[in-house]
């Protein structure tokens, strides 16, 4: 039905349009209904050729392309179809998607920000947000959003749920604790089991959080973040090999999971293979741009693979914004030896060590303190 609307508005914006154009747009629009979006892009794409501002038929391209699988084609036609119609929301929520399926947070970020500003209670947008805004270690900023949308819409579990899981990665578990007795009170489902675990591992209790983790995932192996926290989970625990199988299941449910993919990198790392590891942390990285972990995770494959300059250059940056992070100097030095750079190597390693003595005196100073307590 939205089609055949979109269709009659775009004939009465181009009257002249053609009765083969015409059939052309319908034959797309038929293609593209019965799966078949191949055929639905080609057509797209050369109605677009005669009619290249028909901002609409450039977003039913848009939604081809996604089907397709190919997302960073649909964003630069969603993006085009916006600068037409810069109001239109359902444009603006699918280039969010986008965005968010190439794991490309901030920019997906950015418009569902847009689009929250002008409907704060429309739950879709605001949910796709928060996981943004938890992907990204921003989960105080995901209960401010979430919370008058559950007061507004108190029963819709999704609401719950999400800010429950915010409520819990900012440490307030006294108020996550309410949200998750209202969504036990409906009996055993993913979610609960999830919430559970969550709030064991926060408490350290890793053998229940291990428990209600796996359970989670028996119920709903699909859920996102289900599989990367029963992976920290049995990681802490001891168990890597298990961990490494979780970690693994969460990337086939979730591509760009930061955790699961560093973690995973770590291990490629490990066993010798730094492109493939190289491959997990750049999308960690589109996630969180900024990461430091991910950032020093990076320029030490960069050594691995024998790029001593590109890890230089990465690690130079990295102490710049974090001059306490005692193994980026350290990693700077070894970049510095390899370059053949000894004076600056040098410095770099007596960086690293006075960073480690101040950490360990900061350490001891506060174990003091609390022992006088």
């Amino acid at each position: 039905m939205r089609l055949a609307i979109v269709f009659f508005a775009f004939s009465l914006a181009f009257p002249s349009l053609r009765a083969q154009s015409q059939d052309s747009l319908r034959e797309a629009q038929k293609a593209l209904q019965a799966g078949d979006a191949a055929t639905a892009i080609r057509m797209y794409r050369e109605f677009l050729k005669n009619y290249p501002d028909a901002a609409e038929i450039r977003s039913n391209l848009g939604a081809a392309l996604v089907e397709d699988g190919q997302f960073a084609a649909a964003v630069t036609e969603y993006n085009l179809a916006l600068q037409q119609l810069p109001n239109n929301t359902r444009i603006r929520m699918n280039l969010a998607l986008a965005y968010y399926k190439l794991g490309k947070l901030p920019e997906a970020t950015e418009q569902l920000e847009t689009l929250h500003k002008k409907q704060p209670l429309d739950v879709n947008p605001a949910l796709l947000l928060a996981d943004c805004m938890l992907e990204t270690n921003r989960a105080g900023q995901a209960v401010e959003l979430l919370t008058p949308l559950n007061q507004e819409y108190p029963e819709n579990h999704a609401v719950t749920y999400v800010l429950g899981m915010a409520l819990m990665k900012d440490n307030r578990t006294s108020e996550a604790q309410v949200l998750l007795d209202h969504i036990l009170s409906d009996g055993e489902s993913a979610e609960a089991a999830f919430l559970l675990g969550q709030s064991e591992l926060l408490r350290n209790d890793l053998p229940g959080a291990a428990k209600h983790l796996k359970r989670a995932v028996e119920l709903d192996p699909k859920m996102p973040w289900v599989h990367s926290l029963y992976g920290q989970a049995l990681q802490a625990s001891g168990d890597v090999d298990g961990a490494t199988v979780q970690f693994r299941e969460e990337l086939k449910v979730n591509p760009y999971d930061f955790t699961a993919n560093t973690e995973i990198a770590l291990l490629l790392q490990q066993e010798g293979k730094p492109d493939e590891a190289l491959t997990h942390v750049n999308m960690a990285l589109q996630v969180r741009p900024s990461d430091p972990g991910a950032l020093y995770q990076r320029a030490s494959i960069y050594l691995l693979q024998g790029h001593a300059d590109q890890a230089r250059q990465e690690l130079e940056q990295l102490v710049h914004e974090h001059p306490d992070f005692s193994e980026a100097h350290a990693a700077l030095a070894r970049a510095y030896y390899k370059l053949d750079r000894t004076a600056d190597g040098d410095r770099e390693t007596a960086e690293a060590r006075r960073v480690r003595e101040e950490a360990q005196k900061a350490l001891e100073a506060k174990r003091n303190a609390a022992e006088k307590k």
